[in-house]
């Protein structure tokens, strides 16, 4: 039978198809991270404090973690496919933007409580929740889509370019919010977040359009066989692989050295550093501006040379240090504090672009779905958790007399980003001994 040549065979149309996709996870980040900056205005204008902050920034991992959301969403995209998953994401991000909007928005005089929290509180972190819900799995979604698309070609190149561009919509957050709030109101840095997610919606539709063709055409070219298509056998498989626990447990402490601490930096800039509220949001984005650049090179980097077990061993390291000196009490100089956010950016970059394209090397792309989905879930755990350990030890052990009322000393805290950064290096040390073990192949080149 002759082969017709596919859409990801054209170097412009599947990095066409790339941009497209981009765009709606660069929509999901902005509006993820939007809020973090705002921790002091919120705190103003709605009355929260530091324990509801924390239980705000962990809603977004409420449902994937307590009701299993991700792993649905995840055997979802193993069975119905990409596009339909995609969409599916893509409406709950707007509609729980949309529902969070509407709390700071119309219930922020509210004097009501719900579960003994503030209604306006409460309502927040449930729209922030049906928003997280869909960012995780449109981010397994696309992660999956990358790996199709760019099969034996340069899929570390482009998960990276993906996350660079997504990491553009966090630092676009970080730098906007605080100026754009100031002038334009508390809310507006949120409704631009829903805007721009409805036009992620639409592009993803547009997608679509192009990966239906794709799928077309691979059925003519090659039928699955049943033993390709995915059964829930597989998750067995993927839960007694000793890979999938090690990528995972390295996902779950890495981010959660990153995204949650991303969250009070703000506050931290400000505080211990006495840098101004209106730079403090842009240096606390830094690590998403170091992504934006330098992901795509060390993508390109794990898809020539491999050594993608030892590229997540540096950047485990990097983390350790940066929160080791943040913990520090008696460094409070902040040109050392920018250094810091920019050597976090660096690890930022190093971990994910050997650490997303390793999962496509231990299991197959009928398995990557709801093995992505698993290690998201796990990775949510942590993103649910540690925001609320934070704010409570802030609350709890670290409050200070402040010029302008009470203020945090976030020793304690560093102290605690610190040890789970240790825990990372372990965990990627284990992960390089054991792909030599096992044959993973991740040091090896992706490109064939």
């Amino acid at each position: 039978m002759l082969k017709v040549k596919k859409l990801n065979d054209s170097v412009a149309i599947r990095w066409g198809a790339l941009v497209i996709i981009a765009l709606t996870m660069m929509a999901a980040y902005y509006v993820n991270d939007v809020m973090a900056p705002l921790k002091e205005l919120l705190e103003d204008a709605l009355h929260w404090d530091s324990a509801e902050f924390g239980i705000f920034t962990g809603a977004y991992s409420f449902l994937n973690v307590f009701l299993l959301m991700l792993i649905w969403g995840g055997l979802i995209l193993d069975k119905f496919g990409s596009r339909f998953t995609g969409k599916l994401a893509t409406i709950l991000m707007v509609g729980g933007t949309a529902l969070e909007y509407y709390a700071i928005t119309y219930m922020a005089d509210s004097t009501g409580t719900i579960l003994g929290y503030k209604s306006s509180v409460m309502v927040a972190s449930a729209g922030y929740s049906i928003f997280g819900v869909g960012a995780e799995v449109a981010g397994i979604t696309v992660t999956k889509i990358i790996a199709k698309w760019f099969k034996d070609k340069e899929v570390a190149t482009a998960m990276g370019v993906q996350v660079a561009l997504a990491r553009l919509g966090s630092q676009a957050a970080y730098s906007i919010a605080i100026p754009v709030a100031k002038n334009f109101g508390l809310t507006m840095p949120l409704f631009i977040g829903l805007v721009v997610l409805c036009v992620g919606l639409v592009a993803f539709f547009i997608f679509s359009v192009l990966d239906k063709k794709l799928d077309a055409q691979v059925k003519y070219n090659e039928e699955l066989t049943d033993e390709e298509k995915f059964s829930f056998k597989d998750v067995k498989s993927i839960l007694t692989n000793q890979g999938f626990w090690l990528i995972a447990l390295l996902c779950v402490l890495f981010y959660s050295c990153v995204f949650p601490f991303q969250k009070f930096a703000t506050e931290l800039m400000t505080t211990k550093y006495d840098i101004d509220s209106d730079l403090a949001g842009t240096i606390a984005g830094l690590p998403a501006l170091g992504a934006l650049i330098l992901t795509p090179f060390f993508g390109g980097l794990v898809d020539k040379t491999g050594k993608a077990a030892t590229i997540m061993i540096i950047g485990a390291m990097m983390l350790i240090v940066v929160h080791f000196v943040y913990a520090l009490p008696f460094i409070e100089t902040g040109v050392v504090a920018i250094i810091l956010m920019i050597i976090l950016g660096v690890a930022f970059s190093l971990v994910p672009s050997a650490m997303w394209p390793s999962v496509a090397k231990i299991f197959p792309q009928h398995q990557l779905g709801t093995a992505y989905a698993l290690i998201f879930f796990i990775q949510n755990i942590g993103l649910w958790g540690v925001p609320v350990l934070i704010g409570a030890v802030l609350d709890n052990y670290c409050q200070i007399p402040g010029i302008d009322g009470t203020e945090y000393d976030y020793t304690l805290p560093m102290c605690i980003f610190t040890g789970i950064a240790a825990l990372s290096l372990i965990v990627a040390l284990m992960l390089k001994v054991v792909d030599k073990k096992k044959g993973y192949g991740l040091d090896i080149s992706n490109r064939h």
